[in-house]
């Protein structure tokens, strides 16, 4: 069965409008969805690119307006200037990393959940209660959330270098097992096609 690496941050809201898309289309294809969280606020640097707070004031506002934009197209309610944001997106990464080595549940309902816990529901998501409802609602042991935290985060930085080492400069950002790239919720369609073996 085919791999399709994900790189993501659960900081990320345009991560959060991809929702289960990823894994759905996967799904329909055979191909299996390797989750890769990473610390976005240092792949920036290594990338050539500026954190959203330092960019230049009409690149802001346009990324807020594309929000609203996307998300008003997807049906997906959005706070754009959420009251955890930013925080600490280690926790939840860890999380990750941890259900889905132990497997058993949904990987797709709980990154999911985790980015909208973020971006639509005015919840911190580096707080352990947000993170363990978060396993728990996806059909994985809540325990997680305090389980593997050094593998966790060895596994964390290493995503970062192969994300770096891959040519991923963005979140979200699809990396398919025959090297083709993909970058942004926007660019799911294009992604089926590829995974259907259809021209690019």
């Amino acid at each position: 069965m085919a791999a399709l690496d994900f790189y993501f941050s659960t900081l990320s809201p345009f991560t959060y409008l991809a929702g289960t898309r990823p894994w759905e289309i996967a799904a329909r294809h055979g191909a299996t969805v390797n989750c890769k969280p990473l610390d976005i606020i240092s792949l920036f640097p290594r990338t050539g690119g500026t954190p959203p707070g330092e960019r230049h004031p009409s690149r802001q506002e346009y990324r807020l307006i594309e929000l609203e934009r996307q998300a008003a197209k997807l049906d997906m309610p959005i706070n754009l200037k959420p009251a955890h944001w930013p925080t600490n997106a280690a926790p939840s990464s860890y999380a990750i990393i941890a259900a889905q080595r132990a497997g058993g549940g949904d990987m797709g309902a709980l990154v999911s959940s985790i980015l909208r816990a973020c971006w639509a529901e005015e919840k911190n998501i580096a707080e352990d209660n947000v993170i363990r409802d978060c396993l728990s609602g996806a059909g994985f042991d809540p325990a997680l959330a305090d389980s593997g935290l050094l593998a966790g985060a060895e596994a964390y930085a290493q995503n970062l270098e192969d994300a770096v080492s891959a040519g991923v400069f963005g979140a979200p950002f699809w990396v398919t097992a025959d090297g083709a790239r993909f970058w942004g919720q926007d660019r799911l369609a294009d992604l089926e096609i590829h995974l259907a073996g259809q021209a690019e």
